[in-house]
């Protein structure tokens, strides 16, 4: 299998040098040990494969059940070690093997949408998620935005490769705090969560999470002396100059 995961790497990465113009920012944010919830924002299929050969160690991820329905795909996820999850439902055997691979000290990819938008703009973010950091709580959760790969079918059809940012923002641990959490707290804890990997994205991909000032981060916790993403974002959005100014 591993010789099978090799194939499939190296294809993906040929084909990505031909197909795509790939910019990379925040790579020396993946940890080289322990647990990470790799949390991403899904536009199409370029992202999870693109992302896979990008790792500098090894990563599974959750993938919708219907993966395994075509032979080529199920044979791509099977060698990286994806996990098959049934969408629509609480798949308690997807989780507990997710569990599973947090616990053993790896890197579980996870899209919190819950499906690709095409479009590239953020949608509702699903509390699943939050379930699996709070039961690991030394996990670093690692937000992760991909940009430009909406345009990837118009640009094929032009014959033009297509420009794809990847970025890796600042990880933090999740805080649940004490006492039981409500539905309305987990999904409170999500879209803190999606709202730093909005703070990653220009802005007319942000989406749902388009207005970082009315962001809050009461369940994020940030190494000490590091600004989150959100905050980042936006003291840059501060000190960007205004369209109102003097033209020459």
């Amino acid at each position: 299998m591993k010789a099978i995961r090799w194939i499939f790497v190296v294809a993906v990465k040929l084909l990505a040098k031909i197909l795509l113009k790939v910019e990379v920012v925040g790579l020396e944010h993946i940890p080289a040990r322990g647990p990470v919830i790799l949390a991403t924002n899904h536009v199409n299929f370029i992202d999870a494969p693109l992302v896979y050969t990008l790792m500098p160690r090894e990563m599974t991820g959750l993938a919708k059940a219907e993966t395994w329905h075509t032979p080529i795909l199920n044979l791509a996820a099977t060698s990286w070690g994806a996990i098959p999850i049934r969408r629509g439902e609480l798949d308690l055997d997807a989780i507990r093997r997710a569990l599973q691979v947090l616990r053993d000290g790896r890197i579980l990819g996870i899209t919190p949408e819950g499906t690709r938008s095409s479009h590239g703009r953020l949608q509702k973010g699903r509390p699943g998620i939050v379930l699996l950091a709070s039961r690991v709580p030394d996990a670093l959760i690692l937000p992760t935005a991909i940009y430009g790969g909406e345009h990837f079918w118009g640009n094929l059809r032009r014959l033009r490769r297509t420009k794809v940012n990847v970025v890796f923002g600042q990880g933090f641990h999740l805080e649940p705090g004490v006492g039981r959490v409500t539905h309305e707290m987990r999904q409170k804890m999500t879209d803190e969560i999606m709202m730093q990997i909005a703070a990653l994205l220009p802005a007319e991909n942000r989406g749902l999470y388009s207005n970082l000032t009315a962001a809050s981060e009461d369940h994020l916790r940030f190494p000490s002396g590091v600004t989150s993403n959100l905050q980042r974002a936006l003291e840059q959005s501060a000190t960007w100059p205004t369209s109102g100014g003097e033209s020459g």
